[in-house]
């Protein structure tokens, strides 16, 4: 009996040179490190990423990414690295300049935000091992949220008005215990993983989308100079200074 192929999953860093929150993000320092080597480390020492990626617009970022051990294939063009570039198009960029420079196809993309830095490597391998054993079209990080659309508000002319416009809504009211709410989940950005089709087929979720919990205590996001100050307090507490 033929042995089954290995598993070709691609870790994809995006890390694009512009930031308009905290200027050239990916190479602030936290820890003593530029950021995107918070992500790269943990990246490399997975053992179920086939490869690991840097897709960047800026040769800087590149030769950072290049020097702490992570592929730079291409550099990705300027019309893919503005603020409001989404996610599908870096990855089909990715998988097409891949398969056209050297053929190579992998099962799937696994997306690694450098804006998540505290993620592990052991993390990173069971997000993919969901992946494989589910058959999803894709795995998706999330966390809890405690600010319950229920409770939230729109403004339209000067009024506000409930953002969920339902009959329980407008039955229940506002003032409901969380406990009662129906639990729901955010997007953690932590680890993602993507079949290789359903992105070919213009999608970076599928129709089979299944939950990883992200662990709330290693979880930051990366968007101004007040996040960086709660993630070096963070580095400190876990004691991941020296694991890169």
């Amino acid at each position: 009996m033929a042995e089954r192929p290995a598993l070709r999953a691609l870790g994809v860093i995006p890390a694009r040179g512009g930031s308009k929150s905290v200027p050239r993000k990916n190479l602030h320092p936290l820890g003593g490190r530029p950021l995107i080597a918070w992500t790269i480390g943990p990246s490399l020492r997975a053992k179920r990423l086939d490869r690991v990626i840097v897709s960047t617009d800026d040769p800087q970022i590149a030769a950072v990414a290049r020097e702490l051990g992570a592929e730079v294939p291409f550099l990705r063009p300027g019309a893919l690295a503005a603020d409001d570039t989404p996610d599908l198009p870096v990855f089909q960029h990715a998988l097409a300049a891949l398969r056209e420079r050297e053929g190579y196809v992998p099962d799937a993309v696994v997306h690694l935000r450098p804006t998540q830095p505290l993620r592990t490597a052991e993390e990173i391998d069971a997000v993919v091992d969901l992946w494989v054993a589910s058959g999803a079209d894709c795995v998706k990080s999330v966390r809890l949220v405690a600010e319950h659309p229920f409770k939230m508000y729109r403004v339209a002319g000067a009024r506000l008005h409930p953002y969920l416009d339902t009959e329980e809504r407008r039955r229940r009211g506002p003032d409901v215990p969380r406990q009662g709410l129906e639990p729901v989940y955010l997007s953690a950005g932590v680890v993602d993983v993507i079949r290789r089709e359903t992105i070919e087929d213009g999608s970076t979720e599928g129709a089979v989308v299944v939950p990883y919990f992200a662990d709330p205590a290693r979880y930051v996001n990366l968007d101004s100079d007040r996040d960086f100050e709660i993630a070096e307090g963070l580095v400190r507490a876990l004691g991941r200074e020296g694991e890169l």
